[in-house]
Parts: C-alpha cells; sequence; structure tokens
C-alpha cells in the first residue's frame, strides 16, 4: 500500500504493528469491531499484535483473527517493542498504540498512531505520534482510506 502526501512525504505501508491493551481490546478483550477490521486490512498489509499479555487472553481474543501475536515479558516493554518493529522495517510499519511503553515505536515508525480510549493515552506518546484517532476503529479507517491520510497530513 502506497500513499503520496503533497508536501510530506511516500508512505510505503506493509507492515502495522499494534498495541494490544488499551489499543485493540479494553481490559483484555476485544474492541468490537477490531477483528474485522484486522482481517479487512489484512488483505493489504501484515498485521502484528504485541503485548505483555497482562490479562492473559490475547491468544483466545485473536484466534480467528489473521494477525501474528508476539507476546513480550514484562520487563522493558518499550524497548522490547521498538526493537520487534524495527525488525519489520520502521520505514514500511505503521504503529498504533496509547501507552508509555508505544511511545518508541510510534516515534520511530513511518507512521505513529496514538488512540485515545477508554484507558487513556500517555502525553508523551501523544505527542510523538503523527496521527491521534479517537478510536482503533477510526485508526484503521483512516489507515484503509488513503484520502484521509492525505488530507491529515499534507502541508
Amino acid at each position: 500500500m502506497t500513499i503520496d502526501i503533497p508536501g510530506y512525504k511516500s508512505i510505503e505501508i506493509k507492515n502495522i504493528v499494534l498495541d494490544y491493551n488499551g489499543t485493540i481490546a479494553n481490559n483484555g478483550i476485544l474492541i468490537e469491531g477490531v477483528a474485522e477490521s484486522i482481517n479487512t486490512i489484512s488483505e493489504h498489509v501484515n498485521v502484528y499484535v504485541i503485548t505483555a499479555d497482562t490479562f492473559g487472553t490475547v491468544r483466545k481474543q485473536l484466534e480467528d483473527v489473521n494477525c501474528e501475536v508476539s507476546i513480550i515479558p514484562k520487563e522493558k516493554q518499550s524497548e522490547a517493542k521498538l526493537n520487534f518493529a524495527k525488525t519489520l522495517n520502521l520505514e514500511n510499519t505503521v504503529c498504533i498504540g496509547n501507552g508509555r511503553n508505544d511511545f518508541d515505536m510510534i516515534k520511530e515508525s513511518v507512521l505513529g498512531i496514538a488512540v485515545l480510549q477508554e484507558e487513556g493515552t500517555y502525553t508523551k506518546t501523544l505527542m510523538a505520534s503523527d496521527i491521534v484517532c479517537k478510536s482503533i476503529i477510526d485508526a484503521f479507517e483512516i489507515i484503509s482510506t488513503p484520502n484521509k491520510l492525505i488530507a491529515v497530513l499534507r502541508s
């Protein structure tokens, strides 16, 4: 998926890295509409979910969803998330999250999206993002609709 953004840059999106809790799940339960959105967008890009799996529910919640799940240790999560995104090539990877441990991957990715939902968003993560969305469904919509992405990022 390649998107030319006037006055900004051309973005080739091959991967999306998603934080789990607070981003695509609330209290360990997948947010309504997320499974369908991931299955739709995964027809065009690779989708990865990275989490410490605080509630122990990620594998069950995502068993019928077309994404790869990576469970990281509870220590040094920010570093683990950034290192994971780097293995995919940050120049082609969109990172979406809300927490302090999402800051580095959002800041370094080709397109960082912070979501502000029930759990809230770490202020520095919000400030490091390229785009802020009020829900994960809105974030999927903006990525899937290049004209919306262009409207937000063009100069």
